[in-house]
């Protein structure tokens, strides 16, 4: 999985701005995160004050294949998508087959699965036949396109495994969000269970996070992985 941060105005202070101006008025001012303010988000994350976080905004670069995408899609309260287009460009021939340890068997109720390792034939069978479907729909797809049909009309053969790109821009508040629902963690009050594709890119999305607000994500994982 490919994710870049692109741009970002992202920082503690932008809460503890946001959050003072409901006391300050004009007053506030934007400065360095103290001990003080630290205190201030984590207050504003436990009790669920959710909008002074709304002032940070993340734009990430994500290459992943179509079924995380749709997965992300999900996500539509402070998010923005744009995604490449297979109606207007050739779509190029990657796929993604899992890794060996990846695990094969769902065990357990809908909405509260397990997952536990495959067998050696299952894992065989899984990369083997990814493969031989990838090369034989981008044939199809290849072939489609040499007899002149439309773009948009020859992308139908292809399947979910296949790469797409796109820009997600979101503020850090529905980063949250997101990451509550598409990471699992020991630590979170709420369990989740996310699909394990999705979940690599959620982790490398958390860094993100970690590294430029350090003291809301210490509030958030402090706070049950909960979004405020």
């Amino acid at each position: 999985m490919t994710v870049h941060l692109i741009k970002h105005a992202a920082e503690d202070a932008d809460v503890t701005f946001a959050a003072r101006v409901s006391t300050l008025g004009g007053q506030t001012r934007f400065n360095e995160v103290s001990d003080k303010d630290s205190g201030l988000i984590n207050y504003l994350m436990r009790d669920r004050h959710g909008s002074p976080f709304e002032h940070a905004s993340f734009t990430f670069y994500i290459e992943a294949p179509i079924f995380v995408a749709r997965e992300f899609f999900r996500h539509r309260a402070g998010w923005s998508y744009n995604e490449e287009s297979g109606r207007y460009k050739e779509l190029a021939p990657t796929f993604y087959v899992p890794a060996d340890g990846r695990p094969l068997r769902q065990v357990g109720k809908p909405g509260a699965y397990r997952f536990k390792l495959g067998t050696y034939k299952q894992s065989m069978a899984v990369s083997g036949d990814l493969r031989r479907i990838s090369t034989e729909a981008y044939g199809t797809y290849k072939r489609l396109l040499d007899l002149e049909v439309a773009r948009e009309v020859a992308r139908m053969v292809l399947p979910v495994n296949l790469y797409t790109s796109f820009y997600a821009t979101c503020n850090a508040r529905s980063l949250m969000h997101f990451l509550s629902l598409r990471t699992q963690d020991e630590t979170s009050k709420f369990p989740s269970f996310p699909q394990r594709e999705i979940e690599m890119v959620a982790a490398r999305m958390e860094d993100f996070l970690h590294f430029n607000m350090p003291e809301t994500w210490q509030a958030f994982q402090s706070n049950g992985r909960v979004a405020p």
